[in-house]
């Protein structure tokens, strides 16, 4: 490096916000695993102790990553709702269709989710926080079928049907060489919510 050249610091959060990124990264790419202090280091450009100055460790890192994950999900389904206009039923069909499209239906996020699905099950605190960022995906799709159907008395269960069907159809997409299209999972999804709401 010249004397003329000179690094640009990072700002703190910009730092943690490159680990959080890289984690979900190294998730896709290596799966649970193959994710340590030091891969997310390595695909962050920063030595291994900067993750630990601001996480707990890789299990907090990959917390983080799980709820950026799920934020940025979250920011892509807001926005299909915002550009579906007023009418409820199309404001609904928007948040349930924004999973056949990018930047949800994508290999390497599906890679990073089933990573966090593995480990549900076997983390008690990556469980926890699955159950509160599938509960809010259901509470989105309850509210915007509260305002397509507001007589009815249950939308509990019609959003679990719905959750699992689109789940479902976004797992076979973002697999690749689906036995469908994106526009076919769109119809299917519009069918599967007439009959169960009309």
């Amino acid at each position: 490096m010249s004397e003329h050249q000179s690094f640009r610091r990072a700002d703190p959060d910009e730092r943690r916000q490159s680990l959080i990124e890289a984690t979900a990264r190294c998730l896709a790419i290596n799966g649970v695993g193959g994710t340590s202090v030091r891969s997310i280091c390595t695909l962050a450009g920063v030595s291994p102790g900067l993750l630990r100055h601001y996480f707990s460790g890789v299990g907090d890192a990959i917390a983080q990553a799980y709820r950026w994950t799920s934020n940025r999900v979250e920011a892509a389904l807001a926005d299909a709702v915002a550009q579906a206009g007023d009418d409820p039923r199309d404001r609904l069909l928007a948040y349930l269709n924004a999973s056949f499209r990018s930047p949800i239906a994508d290999p390497e996020l599906l890679s990073t989710w089933l990573a966090f699905w593995s480990m549900t099950p076997a983390d008690p605190s990556i469980g926890a926080l699955h159950n509160e960022i599938y509960g809010e995906f259901r509470s989105g799709i309850e509210d915007l079928i509260r305002a397509f159907r507001p007589d009815l008395t249950d939308t509990r269960l019609p959003a679990v049907a719905l959750t699992a069907l689109i789940d479902g159809l976004w797992l076979e997409l973002s697999l690749g060489k689906a036995p469908f299209t994106p526009e076919e999972a769109e119809a299917l999804a519009e069918k599967w919510l007439d009959c169960l709401i009309g």
